[in-house]
């Protein structure tokens, strides 16, 4: 009893097509991810790209954005009010309030950076020639070079370096 034609032609590889390309156009057709969730909340699937950008008050590109080729066309766009009516403007509202705030500083030092600047400054406070001269400066860093590994360890880790200086001013006290 033989196959059928169709389980036949399901194990066979087509060299004619490009799998590439056959790719590509799988994944233009997905509906494409949007990043800001502003956007993603208005969007309207029924409408353009550009129906879409142009309700919540954006613009899809920088072209036709600013026509100053001549003057003349120039002064005639400023005496007319704006025809576009943003339907959507909570979401430029809700993008403007969400740029304004500061995001958290991410940067970090890594543990051999902060025994070596913890080493430098129990040693010589804040002799940066003398840290430089020291004998556990292996890299032979330059005074400069130190003082921006310490500034960066102030800046990252400010409660700790604020304790650590406090127990350095304790031991010295007693």
């Amino acid at each position: 009893m033989g196959k059928t034609k169709k389980s036949r032609n399901r194990s066979k590889y087509n060299y004619s097509k490009n799998k590439k390309n056959l790719k590509k156009k799988i994944r233009r057709k997905e509906k494409p991810h949007i990043e800001c969730p502003q956007i993603r909340n208005a969007w309207d699937e029924h409408k353009t790209v550009k129906q879409n950008l142009q309700e919540m008050g954006l613009s899809l590109g920088t072209k036709g954005m600013l026509p100053i080729k001549n003057q003349k066309m120039f002064q005639d766009m400023e005496s007319k009010p704006a025809e576009t009516s943003v339907l959507k403007p909570y979401v430029i509202e809700a993008m403007e309030v969400e740029a304004s705030l500061r995001g958290e500083d991410r940067t970090t030092c890594s543990t051999d950076i902060i025994e070596y600047v913890q080493y430098m400054v129990k040693e010589h406070n804040e002799d940066y020639k003398a840290m430089a001269r020291d004998e556990k400066n292996y890299y032979q860093e330059t005074p400069k070079q130190i003082k921006r590994k310490v500034e960066l360890y102030k800046r990252c880790h400010p409660q700790e370096y604020a304790v650590f200086i406090a127990s350095l001013q304790s031991q010295k006290s007693t």
